[in-house]
């Protein structure tokens, strides 16, 4: 079966991207698309397959303040394009790596983290005050 994972940016190692690397274990030969992925940050697991990122990928600075371009993500995450002979589209997200796009005919499972807690309870720690 090909599988291709989606998440939603790779940037640090967390809860999220421990579900990824368990997934990445279930499907070694599995393509990854992710909105931003800074290089060297997930252990060889994730890293070490084809890895196709969005258009913000490309914004200077972006692994630094990726959390500014959250007005950005939807956007990003229905443009990145899932090419190739798939049989499921498999998302892990805690944000918007469930709003891609699987190819016509092909089954897209998400498995949905927690709600997004910058959003709600700990945006002051995230954002800082004001």
């Amino acid at each position: 079966m090909k599988v291709a994972l989606v998440h939603d940016w790779l940037v640090t190692h967390r809860g999220g991207e421990r579900v990824l690397d368990a997934l990445c274990e279930l499907y070694p030969d599995a393509d990854l698309y992710t909105l931003i992925h800074q290089p060297g940050s997930q252990p060889p697991r994730i890293e070490n397959r084809r890895i196709t990122t969005s258009f913000l990928q490309h914004i200077p600075g972006i692994h630094a303040r990726y959390r500014h371009f959250l007005p950005l993500f939807p956007r990003a995450i229905e443009a990145l394009r899932i090419t190739g002979d798939y049989d499921l589209v498999l998302s892990s997200s805690h944000c918007v790596a469930k709003g891609i796009h699987a190819p016509p005919g092909v089954p897209h499972l998400s498995y949905v983290h927690a709600p997004m807690r910058y959003m709600w309870d700990l945006f002051d720690d995230y954002f800082g005050p004001g």
